[in-house]
């Protein structure tokens, strides 16, 4: 989920409220906040809470509020989960720590130490293109041993090896890139954590209740007409750009403001976007 700011950047917890509400209303049961789409690198610690707590506030009744807590740091990281466990989240995202590159071992023994310091559920989040390093197979495979890491985000688009672990362990697979919802739902993940979904709620929960039913040809009408969403929002610049832009398109929120280094789509951005957001049928 994206956070909401005022135009002066600062926080809006009421607009962070009403997009909960808009994305459980239209068929999401559960909410990442604190997530790259959130802009967790320029919102504080404090913030951080002051979010989660807004959002339970408002669905937390309704849907589960999963806290975006991963850092590079894993001392930070630790902090960061105890924190989103007392604000009252129903479980943790974990990314794999970027820039610094660790090995395998490090890895492992990062997640663990985060799945060990608080006692919810963990969704570790494998984004090989922005941490730098991939969560190997064999390390997955590992990691499922621990009673409290449960789930993985895949943003890293290898399906042979999504099958692997698939095959070895009980962890719940969420396709993180919308442009392979399809395909991770086909091989058996049992959501997606999107961005798209934003503007596309309906139809991803028909997407998926469709694969659920069996019902493939479905399932294939609506990814090849969610195309030019997925490609306006994901290609044309940085994603929590362009969502914020079509959620101001919708009239979800008043402002589409980012805070620095990211800034607000162009004026031809929007025009593309809004060209693209009609032709998948998303607005009118």
């Amino acid at each position: 989920m994206i956070t909401p700011f005022r135009a002066d950047g600062s926080l809006d917890l009421d607009a962070a409220q009403k997009v909960a509400t808009y994305l459980v209303d239209r068929g999401n049961d559960a909410l990442i906040i604190n997530g790259t789409t959130g802009e967790a690198p320029t919102t504080s610690d404090q913030e951080k809470v002051q979010l989660v707590k807004a959002v339970l506030d408002a669905v937390g009744d309704r849907a589960k509020v999963v806290a975006g807590v991963g850092t590079n740091n894993t001392a930070h990281t630790i902090e960061c989960a105890k924190q989103a466990e007392a604000a009252g989240a129903h479980g943790l995202l974990v990314v794999t720590p970027y820039y610094n590159k660790p090995p395998q071992d490090g890895l492992r023994l990062h997640f663990t130490a985060v799945a060990d310091a608080t006692g919810l559920p963990n969704m570790v989040y494998d984004i090989p293109g922005r941490a730098g390093v991939e969560i190997k197979s064999e390390t997955l495979i590992a990691l499922a041993e621990h009673p409290r890491i449960v789930a993985v985000k895949d943003a890293k688009g290898d399906v042979a090896g999504a099958t692997k672990v698939l095959a070895n362990t009980d962890l719940f697979y969420y396709c993180g890139a919308d442009e392979l919802n399809l395909a991770w739902l086909a091989i058996g993940a049992v959501g997606v954590a999107s961005v798209v979904a934003h503007v596309a709620s309906e139809p991803y929960r028909q997407l998926i209740d469709a694969v659920v039913a069996g019902d493939l040809a479905t399932a294939q009408k609506i990814d090849r007409r969610m195309v030019p969403a997925v490609e306006a929002i994901m290609t044309r610049t940085q994603g929590a750009i362009m969502v914020k832009a079509a959620l101001k398109l919708a009239g979800v929120i008043e402002h589409a403001t980012l805070r620095s280094p990211l800034i607000e789509a162009t004026a031809e951005q929007v025009d593309w976007l809004t060209t693209d957001l009609k032709t998948a049928g998303l607005i009118a």
